[in-house]
């Protein structure tokens, strides 16, 4: 069990997040015309917009959390007062609407890919795969509500502030951190990075494409008039070579205009 918790808590968060980082590069050099999200608005438009506005708003709130909950130095909560008790309770509960509105809203989209005969035609299987290990992450990590409950110290919540930060700094022996703790979260910590591994294989990555250069982006407008234009004059069109070494007499008959305009 020890060398268990050492290869999934101490080697597989480097292997997942190097996969992620060289993986998404490598896809968005090599095959930027799958870089998208494949939506399938035309094909049934109603249950995806509700389904889409429910869980892309609660994986929003849900990343945000956990990346401020997670990578946030603790000396910074200490500082500003925070006690860690009231930061886990905070964290449930926004944790726990949020997690529901994407459940609500995966299961929707998810029902759409797998009961909607045109949808799941166009469908392919790494976008249904992805929904499911969404909503399973999302079931798991609803399950811990009820076990950090009994305990609202706040000292489970700093074991894993202290792992994921001990990761990113390469601290030594970061897998003892969470050896102790319930399966849940043990069960809720892999898969999230088994989907930080399959990330750049799916259609996960148009998360990495927010397209904010259309801030400073110059505009344009077309715009067609009723009114009748004067016709302009045609221009006269360049002579290839496959037409020059053509005989003149049969040049003059096939762009007499063009020729006396080049003369």
């Amino acid at each position: 069990m020890q060398l268990l918790n050492q290869i999934l808590f101490g080697i597989y968060p480097y292997i997942a997040l190097s996969v992620l980082a060289l993986g998404s590069v490598i896809r968005f050099d090599r095959e930027q015309y799958t870089w998208r999200s494949g939506s399938s608005q035309l094909l049934r438009r109603k249950q995806l917009v509700m389904g889409s506005v429910l869980f892309h708003v609660g994986v929003l709130t849900i990343f945000a959390g956990h990346f401020v909950g997670l990578l946030t130095p603790i000396w910074v909560f200490d500082a500003l007062g925070v006690p860690h008790g009231a930061k886990q309770i905070l964290a449930m509960a926004a944790g726990g609407v949020a997690g529901v509105l994407c459940l609500v809203g995966g299961m929707m989209l998810l029902h759409r890919r797998l009961f909607d005969p045109r949808i799941r035609a166009t469908s392919s299987f790494g976008d249904t795969a992805i929904l499911i290990l969404l909503m399973t992450q999302l079931i798991l990590g609803l399950a811990t509500i009820p076990v950090s409950a009994g305990h609202l110290d706040g000292h489970e919540m700093l074991k894993f502030m202290t792992w994921a930060q001990g990761v990113f700094t390469f601290r030594p022996g970061i897998a003892d951190l969470v050896a102790d703790v319930h399966p849940i979260f043990k069960a809720h910590l892999v898969l999230g990075m088994t989907i930080l591994l399959v990330f750049p294989f799916t259609r996960l990555v148009h998360m990495l494409s927010a397209p904010v250069w259309y801030l400073n982006r110059r505009g344009w407008q077309l715009v067609r008039t009723r009114r009748a234009m004067p016709l302009r004059r045609e221009t006269a069109a360049p002579t290839y070579a496959a037409v020059a070494k053509l005989p003149r007499d049969t040049v003059e008959a096939v762009r007499p205009d063009a020729l006396k305009a080049a003369e």
